[in-house]
C-alpha cells in the first residue's frame, strides 16, 4: 500500500469502519486496507483515506466536499443514487 503524500482524514463518531465499508461497495477499484477499533485506512479508485472514530467533538459538514469525475450522465447517476443512500440531496446538485 502507497499512501499519497496528502490523504483526507475523516473524522466519525464510531462510523469509520461503516463509512469505509459504504464507499468502498460503491467505487470500483476501492477497499479497506488495514481496520482497527480507532481507524481504518481505505482506498476509493486509487485515493487513499484515512477514517479516525476521533468521538463526537467534530461532525461532518459541507465545507469539505469530494468531486467524482464522470464520462457520462450515467455515471453521474450512478454515483448519485448510490451515495444518496448515505445522504440527502441538497443545492445546485450537492448531495450530503
Amino acid at each position: 500500500m502507497k499512501m499519497n503524500r496528502i490523504t483526507p482524514f475523516l473524522w466519525y463518531d464510531g462510523q469509520a469502519e461503516d463509512a469505509a465499508k459504504f464507499y468502498c461497495s460503491i467505487f470500483k477499484r476501492s477497499k479497506i486496507h488495514s481496520a482497527s477499533p480507532m481507524s481504518v485506512v481505505f482506498e476509493l479508485d486509487g485515493q487513499m483515506f484515512y477514517a479516525l472514530n476521533g468521538g463526537p467533538q467534530f461532525k461532518f459538514n459541507p465545507a469539505v466536499s469530494f468531486f467524482i469525475s464522470c464520462k457520462d450522465q450515467k455515471e453521474v447517476d450512478y454515483y448519485w443514487n448510490k451515495l444518496l443512500k448515505g445522504g440527502r440531496p441538497s443545492q445546485c446538485g450537492w448531495l450530503q
